[in-house]
């Protein structure tokens, strides 16, 4: 071997030491997913699409829609599903609980939901979520999206599932309160919604409700309020806070055993 073939194999090497979860894209095969575009007026929302195995379009199926975060926006279809794809390509999991995973992607100058961002002297980002307004142009045509799956006679009405992670908890947050009565149960990890809100959709989703106690990014207390919430609403929700973790506390939720027994426990009535 060359010594420039040696110093290659050696970079590379130390990069995947370095980078495990660059690691970990990479052997990951997504290729179950098909790939899908939905087109709604000027705007274009790419797709990643899991069928069950042995699809029989004369059967029914649930239906789970998955929300990335902020990092994995863009138009390339692929990198918004860097997180959870694992759980739901699992065997255990097709083979017991087949059902329709859709991963829509964000655009990159476009936001899940119409929270206000703002960015302090410390470079700290602040949130306020908004309790009203028009949807994004990426919530817009997700809502679209949505409403074409559920026009297909191969989706069981009854099980229909949402859930996201950081910008795409808020997504998940802000999908139940303008579709409160389409959802059977959702999850939010890492994400926030203005807590007037719960209200409407408290008694009618059930929600699994994840954080990281020592998130930077979106503090804690962003779910830690809206649990409250939804409490006083009526609910009782789920709340799971890893103490330890920071922004990423989706590794931990996507590997509770009981997250995907519960989603799927729950049928809208």
């Amino acid at each position: 071997m060359t010594l420039k073939k040696l110093l290659i194999t050696g970079m590379l090497g130390a990069l995947y030491l370095a980078f495990p979860f660059f690691a970990q894209a990479q052997i990951q095969d997504n290729s179950a997913f098909d790939r899908g575009t939905f087109i709604n007026k000027t705007d274009t929302l790419p797709y990643r699409i899991l069928f069950p195995r042995n699809f029989d379009p004369k059967q029914q199926y649930p239906l789970l829609f998955v929300l990335h975060g902020a990092g994995e926006r863009g138009n390339d279809n692929n990198v918004q599903l860097a997180y959870g794809p694992k759980l739901f390509l699992a065997d255990t999991v097709r083979d017991k609980y087949p059902a329709i995973v859709v991963y829509p992607q964000c655009p990159k100058n476009s936001y899940w939901s119409n929270v206000k961002i703002d960015t302090n002297q410390f470079g700290k980002r602040q949130f306020h979520f908004q309790e009203g307004g028009e949807p994004t142009a990426a919530m817009a045509t997700l809502l679209g999206l949505v409403d074409q799956m559920l026009d297909k006679p191969y989706i069981n009405k009854k099980q229909v599932y949402i859930g996201g992670l950081s910008m795409g908890g808020m997504g998940t947050f802000e999908m139940l309160r303008r579709k409160p009565k389409v959802f059977a149960a959702a999850f939010t990890i890492c994400g926030g919604d203005n807590t007037n809100n719960a209200e409407k959709y408290a008694k009618k989703v059930p929600l699994w409700i994840f954080h990281g106690g020592k998130d930077d990014v979106v503090p804690p207390d962003h779910s830690e309020v809206m649990v409250a919430a939804l409490k006083e609403a009526g609910a009782e929700p789920k709340f799971t806070l890893y103490p330890d973790a920071n922004h990423n506390s989706w590794d931990s939720a996507f590997a509770e055993p009981g997250l995907i027994p519960w989603l799927f426990s729950h049928n809208k009535k």
